[in-house]
């Protein structure tokens, strides 16, 4: 299956849920939000989303300091 993440390419074996591409990639979900065809999801949805070919992902992780 095929991805777009954060403009990339990427290919995956099957599909996924949100929090198993998540685990994949070594993020931390609660330091995320995502973009998932251009709608922001949810956190509370994140355990519902199966991902599909061709879709695209923006991961965006928020960072400390000031």
């Amino acid at each position: 299956m095929k991805l777009i993440i954060n403009g990339q390419p990427a290919t995956v074996a099957e599909a996924l849920r949100l929090p198993e591409l998540l685990a994949l990639k070594g993020l931390n979900p609660e330091r995320l939000a995502v973009e998932l065809n251009g709608d922001i999801v949810p956190k509370s949805r994140y355990p519902d989303v199966v991902l599909h070919d061709q879709d695209t992902l923006e991961l965006l992780s928020f960072v400390g300091g000031g």
